[in-house]
């Protein structure tokens, strides 16, 4: 056990009774989104828009995603969004259009489910649900999610420990669901330069404790599109197993978080040079 500097021990060991502990599965877990492995050797991205607009604007941003590199498409359908009067999402249409895309690209598909009552229908056109960082301690939420059986992409809240973290993440496996990835999105801090504080020592925390895979996302990490690029490559250094990026065919008149938005440029320049220091690494990016 660790100290810190008031000489107070530090606990560094995941929750006992663990699932999620590193001990209960040394090998480490790969998780199977829809033919898409991840928590191997291999690293990999998930891009697209943070919200479904149109069929145009998904069908343009993923296919040119795909392209560059991507694995898997994310598009929220539904938006939990600070204010009530911010765009809320398509709902039922945009996970419509979610398939639609799917079908024509042939990416499998992460969006955010909000509540119990939208598992059954958001896991009818999802290969993986998403639990956003506002209801990592929703606990009803994340039993239901561990009873559907689909993968679980699991957002760090964003004033929670690591220790929480884990915990949200055992309520999924006790559930007898252990294809859970886990994602580092930024912490709130006392700092406002950035939307949050990206905190890339989760990774290798997150790594020494737990068996589950473990991702970044960098742009609500940052919030800045500009610093985007720089955190994936840092977390692709520190070992993350993917990211998730938001990307949009036209970041300026996108109706959600279009500032912390690569353009379809951006995202291909990016994943060229990520493919470099995976390789410099020992990785790949899964291609």
């Amino acid at each position: 056990m660790e100290t810190n500097q008031c000489n107070t021990p530090v606990n560094l060991a995941p929750p006992s009774p663990s699932r999620v502990g590193l001990e209960s599965n040394p090998q480490g877990t790969i998780v199977n989104v829809g033919g898409t492995k991840i928590g191997g050797t291999d690293i990999v991205i998930i891009a697209g828009p943070c919200a479904v607009e149109s069929w145009e604007q998904l069908f343009e941003t993923a296919m040119a995603v795909k392209s560059s590199g991507a694995k898997i498409l994310r598009g929220g359908a539904y938006k939990p969004r600070s204010s009530p009067y911010s765009f809320q999402g398509l709902g039922e249409e945009g996970l419509k259009l979610l398939a639609t895309i799917h079908k024509q690209t042939g990416l499998p598909l992460v969006t955010e489910v909000m509540d119990t009552r939208q598992i059954e229908m958001v896991a009818s056109y999802a290969d993986m649900l998403q639990i956003g960082s506002r209801n990592m301690q929703n606990f009803p939420l994340l039993k239901e999610a561990g009873m559907c059986r689909k993968p679980v992409l699991l957002k760090r809240g964003m004033m929670s420990t690591i220790e929480e973290f884990l915990l949200a993440a055992e309520y999924i496996l006790n559930q007898g669901n252990d294809q859970v990835i886990l994602c580092e999105r930024g912490i709130r801090t006392f700092e406002t330069s950035t939307r949050n504080t990206l905190d890339l020592s989760a990774v290798p925390m997150l790594k020494s404790l737990t068996h589950l895979p473990v991702i970044v996302d960098p742009s609500h990490g940052t919030g800045l599109r500009w610093m985007v690029p720089s955190m994936s490559k840092a977390a692709v250094a520190v070992g993350a197993d993917g990211l998730i990026i938001e990307v949009h065919y036209n970041p300026d008149q996108a109706l959600c978080d279009g500032h912390q938005s690569l353009s379809l440029d951006e995202f291909d320049r990016l994943m060229t040079d990520l493919k470099k220091i995976s390789h410099a690494i020992g990785r790949d990016i899964y291609l």
